[in-house]
């Protein structure tokens, strides 16, 4: 299983990205696909976690309304619309996939490389 995630970089505060995650080896569609991060020197935090259908997502509290998760089934592909960026939304970003619908990261078997958003202010 590979996850290919693109689409971070450098930003200024209040502006938007949009983050890609393309899946293979796996049936993407039987499974639920999360977003997670980790800034330097912290844990590896939950971001938000889409179902397997797409019909149900979740947030964390620091994010909710300013983030969207996505998924296009057929493209295998998740998506995470960021907008009101800000400099405390810094960190690298990891798409995982998992069959748990879960905010916990041990829920989790696969994982991407990562990708960089950082806000400046």
């Amino acid at each position: 299983v590979q996850l290919q995630a693109s689409g971070g970089g450098p930003v200024q505060a209040g502006g938007s990205l949009r983050l890609s995650c393309v899946v293979s080896g796996r049936r993407f569609s039987s499974y639920t696909m999360g977003w997670f991060r980790q800034a330097p020197a912290k844990e590896r935090e939950f971001v938000a976690v889409i179902s397997r259908g797409g019909g149900t997502t979740s947030y964390a509290e620091s994010v909710s309304g300013r983030f969207t998760i996505s998924r296009d089934n057929a493209k295998n592909t998740v998506y995470l619309q960021m907008n009101s960026l800000k400099p405390e939304d810094t960190a690298v970003y990891y798409c995982t996939t998992g069959a748990l619908r879960s905010t916990r990261a041990d829920d989790y078997d696969h994982w991407g490389q990562g990708t960089q958003v950082t806000v400046s202010s």
